[in-house]
C-alpha cells in the first residue's frame, strides 16, 4: 500500500491528489447538506434529519461547554470547533467505504486509487493543525490585545521569560502533536484494513472497520476539543491562570 497521496492531475501549478479530491468532494457535500437543512428548517414540524442534526449540535455544544465556562467565548469558538469535528468525522468515516483504494487506474508506476482517506495524508492533518494553532493565536490577540498576548511569552523577569519561551515552543509542538496524532491513527487503521482485505477478502476485516468507526469518532473529538482547550487557555488572562 502506497503511504503517500497520489497526484491525479494538475490545474496549472495546483496538483490535485486523491486525498485532496476527497476533501473537495466532502466539503461540497457538507456545504450542500447545510444549505438543504437550513432551507428546510421547521420549528413546528421538524424533519427526522433536522432532529438528528440538532441533537448532534446540542451534544457538541454541551460537551464544549464543559471546557469553556464563558458563554460568549464558547459561542465565538464553537463554529470552528464544530466544523473541525464534523469535517474530520465525515472524512474518517467515508474513508471506510469500499470505493476507497479499489477504484482507480493503472500507470507505469502501478495502481493509482482515485479515492484515498484524507487524514492518511500528513499534508491534510498538518494544514488543519496549522489552522487550529493560528486561529487560537488570532482569538488570543483579539481578546487580550497584542501586547498582553506577547507578555505570555516575553518578560523582563528571567523566570517568567523562561516559562514564556517554553510556552512559545509548545505552540510549535501543538502543530506536530495535533497533525501526527490524527495522521498516525487513521493511517494505521487504513493499513490494517487494506492488508487484511488483500489477504482474506472484504468480510473478515469488518470487525476492524467497526473499530475504525470508533477511532474516527474519537480522533475527531480529540482534535476538536484540543483546539477548543488551547484556544480557551490562550484567551485567558495570565493572572487568571497563574502565569
Amino acid at each position: 500500500m502506497d503511504l503517500s497521496s497520489n497526484v491525479l492531475f494538475s490545474i496549472g501549478f495546483l496538483q490535485i491528489t486523491n486525498t485532496y479530491l476527497v476533501s473537495i468532494i466532502v466539503t461540497i457535500l457538507l456545504c450542500v447538506s447545510v444549505y438543504y437543512i437550513n432551507k428546510k428548517l421547521s420549528f413546528e414540524k421538524p424533519s427526522n434529519l433536522q432532529v438528528m442534526v440538532e441533537y448532534i449540535i446540542d451534544f457538541l455544544y454541551s460537551t464544549a461547554g464543559e471546557i469553556v465556562d464563558d458563554k460568549n467565548k464558547l459561542n465565538e469558538f464553537f463554529p470552528l470547533v464544530a466544523t473541525y469535528f464534523i469535517y474530520i468525522l465525515v472524512v474518517n468515516w467515508i474513508g471506510l467505504t469500499p470505493i476507497f483504494g479499489t477504484i482507480g487506474f493503472f500507470t507505469k508506476g502501478g495502481f493509482i486509487p482515485l479515492f484515498k482517506t484524507v487524514n492518511s495524508d500528513l499534508n491534510s492533518t498538518l494544514s488543519m493543525a496549522l489552522i487550529s494553532v493560528i486561529s487560537s493565536q488570532y482569538f488570543a490577540i483579539k481578546h487580550l490585545g497584542l501586547l498582553n498576548h506577547l507578555k505570555r511569552y516575553f518578560s523582563l523577569n528571567p523566570i517568567n521569560l523562561f516559562v514564556g519561551l517554553i510556552e512559545l515552543i509548545s505552540e510549535f509542538t501543538k502543530v506536530i502533536s495535533l497533525s501526527f496524532r490524527l495522521y498516525g491513527n487513521i493511517l494505521a487503521g487504513d493499513l490494517v484494513i487494506a492488508n487484511f482485505t488483500s489477504l482474506v477478502g472484504f468480510i473478515v476485516p469488518l470487525p476492524f472497520m467497526g473499530l475504525e468507526l470508533i477511532v474516527g469518532f474519537v480522533q475527531a473529538s480529540v482534535f476538536a476539543m484540543l483546539t477548543l482547550a488551547f484556544t480557551n487557555i490562550l484567551t485567558t488572562n495570565m493572572e487568571e491562570h497563574g502565569h
